[in-house]
């Protein structure tokens, strides 16, 4: 498959050419084996398959999805979530803060969340109640994330204090798994970013690396402002660290200065 067929697939789905650009190599060795599978010898046979049949569709646009993660990428955003966010969501009295991570992938975002919330319970007294859900568009990933195990290189950002409280080595060495008290409170859910979204009132939304960066405008932008509609005032919207919003908007108001942090605007002081 050359490039310029894999573009033709990319605009079957609506993806985008230059979000692909670091990952081109990997997906694409995926759809030849699909391809394969299906007997389809060239890109017209197999994109005239997927026009017949939706399960077929389905099945390819899950291959093309990316999971590159691993615990506490960006290490500067967990420092910020640990020192200022997390912090500010504890004082402000809430009985109950709701967490959203739009393309959860493996389950690495949503863990290292876990463990800093619970980490805080050591400064503060009370905690707001937590509800973190966790949605994909990938059924693998997510049930991968639900058995909570993880290959070594996906744990070298954790420090090695945390990884002795949180991880439990396996016996054959090569993975660790997730301690089960931090399972509690995660909802796991099968969710395309571009459909309604699965709840509201979140307090905060992780969508980092995904819908930003693999998707082009025609279809991001009104799925952003989806995203964003399920955004508490003063609710707070976390992007990837390289990504950039699809659209300028005044209900969104970067977060003390942080690129990739913004802030919902609260609605009711629009005009004080």
């Amino acid at each position: 498959m050359d490039d310029d067929q894999f573009r033709r697939l990319l605009d079957r789905f609506g993806l985008s050419w230059s979000g692909y650009r670091k990952v081109r190599k990997g997906v694409k060795k995926r759809i030849r084996r699909h391809m394969k599978a299906l007997g389809c010898q060239d890109i017209e046979v197999y994109l005239a398959a997927l026009d017949d049949d939706q399960a077929l569709r389905a099945k390819c646009e899950v291959l093309m999805t990316v999971s590159i993660s691993r615990f506490f990428r960006d290490r500067a955003l967990w420092e910020t979530l640990e020192n200022q966010i997390l912090p500010e969501i504890i004082h402000s009295d809430m009985e109950r803060a709701g967490v959203w991570f739009a393309g959860c992938a493996c389950g690495e975002e949503v863990f290292s969340f876990a463990i800093l919330w619970d980490r805080l319970k050591d400064h503060f007294q009370a905690l707001p109640e937590i509800h973190m859900l966790a949605t994909d568009m990938n059924l693998v990933y997510l049930e991968r994330a639900q058995k909570g195990f993880y290959s070594l290189s996906s744990l070298k950002e954790v420090p090695a204090d945390v990884r002795r409280k949180y991880f439990k080595r396996q016996e054959k060495g090569k993975h660790y798994k997730i301690a089960s008290s931090l399972e509690k409170n995660i909802s796991w859910r099968l969710h395309h970013l571009l459909h309604d979204p699965p709840d509201r009132n979140f307090h905060l939304i992780f969508l980092r690396n995904n819908l930003l960066t693999y998707y082009q405008e025609a279809l991001k932008t009104p799925a952003f402002l989806k995203v964003l509609d399920c955004l508490v005032p003063g609710g707070l919207l976390i992007i990837g660290s390289h990504e950039k919003l699809p659209l300028e908007t005044t209900d969104l108001l970067p977060y003390r200065g942080y690129s990739y942090v913004f802030q919902s605007r609260d609605l009711s002081k629009k005009d004080k």
